[in-house]
């Protein structure tokens, strides 16, 4: 990165929050074949043909992109400053396909490639669950990531409908499956609900995936939950993917597979708070579906999670120089 500072958002001293082209945090727009000097590219993909249950994600980034208005330029609990140790930008959207699942993730992942190649962090919003596969295949492709992942699922299962492979329950197994994934540096944080069986849970443990179900989250507080998880993880190569269904439904109606008994937004903001220090290459913020929560409140959560990463990976950015 230059030292000159080319991307920053737009102030709401400058302009007012409402007024403007919405894009990821106010932060201008840049393709990705323009994209020289971009450290970390924020991203949509607008797909929920992965969903099997209420559908609306492929609405998602659009309405996180707007109430991402809100971010401003400082974290106020952890001092970072991020657009001061990175550069950041919006890259757009991923294009994918709403009638094909397979051509879709092929797309996504090809667009995921080229930023990869260029050397930026993707920082993406989704889209249903299923998208963090084709995001995992580019950026795994070199070796294995490890991965932590707040959610209220698993997405460990083998398929649905009989033999159907590629759903948004079902992302993990397959990036385990394909090499790009690696179990025994996966964490899955925040997991509740009824089960269909325990396929999941015996394909986790056969694999070596370690989950924190809510009940055990609770037992030991934010802070031993996340230093087991960094010492699982380890000081290799990580990507971090945020479920909006791992909050409570209260907050955050406006999503596919809601699950009562989830985490407050002050609880996941410490959760997610204690990955600060990990190697974080790319992230995601997935499942906010707009159709279900038209208030933009879902997406509000969202869009700060979104932030609170935006922050971990820029200090990681600026520690690996």
């Amino acid at each position: 990165m230059t030292q000159e500072r080319r991307f920053a958002p737009v102030s709401g001293k400058v302009m007012p929050r409402f007024a403007g082209i919405a894009t990821f945090m106010r932060l201008p727009h840049v393709p990705v074949e323009e994209a020289d000097g971009v450290d970390i590219g924020l991203v949509g993909i607008p797909f929920d043909g992965g969903t099997t249950n209420r559908p609306g994600p492929r609405h998602g980034p659009r309405q996180v992109r707007d109430m991402s208005s809100m971010m401003r330029q400082i974290h106020h609990a952890l001092k970072i400053a991020p657009y001061d140790l990175a550069n950041v930008a919006d890259l757009g959207d991923a294009p994918v396909n709403p009638a094909d699942v397979k051509d879709a993730l092929d797309r996504i992942e090809a667009f995921f490639r080229e930023i990869h190649a260029r050397g930026i962090r993707p920082l993406s919003a989704g889209g249903d669950h299923l998208v963090s596969l084709p995001v995992l295949r580019a950026l795994g492709a070199d070796r294995p990531v490890g991965l932590v992942q707040f959610d209220a699922h698993t997405d460990l299962w083998d398929g649905y409908f009989g033999d159907f492979k590629l759903t948004h329950g079902t992302p993990f197994r397959r990036a385990i499956e394909e090499g790009v994934l690696d179990p025994r540096r996966t964490v899955q944080i925040g997991i509740r609900g009824s089960c269909y069986d325990w396929e999941d849970r015996e394909f986790a443990a056969r694999t070596g995936v370690r989950i924190f179900e809510i009940e055990e989250v609770d037992a030991l507080g934010p802070e031993k939950v996340m230093a087991e998880a960094r010492r699982i993880v380890g000081d290799g190569a990580t990507y971090v993917t945020f479920d909006i269904d791992c909050l409570d439904p209260a907050y955050a109606p406006g999503t596919g597979t809601p699950e009562v008994g989830g985490f407050t937004p002050r609880e996941a903001q410490a959760l997610v708070r204690g990955l600060r220090g990990l190697d974080i290459v790319g992230a995601d913020m997935v499942e906010v579906s707009p159709p279900f929560d038209p208030s933009g409140y879902t997406a509000l959560n969202g869009a700060t999670m979104m932030w609170e990463l935006l922050c971990l990976m820029a200090e990681a950015c600026a520690l690996a120089r």
